[in-house]
């Protein structure tokens, strides 16, 4: 199965937390500083971005 998603929606779904940033992938829960670590998560998730 192929999974796409368009990088402008996963930064969409960050929510801000003080300093951080908290972003949830297929249920797992990840605490970033940068909105950038957005596309090697979902890339380690085998997620092709669409820009």
């Amino acid at each position: 199965m192929v999974k796409t998603a368009t990088f402008e929606a996963l930064l969409e779904s960050l929510v801000e937390d003080g300093d951080e940033f908290v972003f949830i992938l297929e249920g797992t829960t990840y605490r970033i500083k940068d909105r950038d670590e957005v596309r090697k998560i979902a890339e380690s998730h085998g997620y092709i971005l669409i820009y």
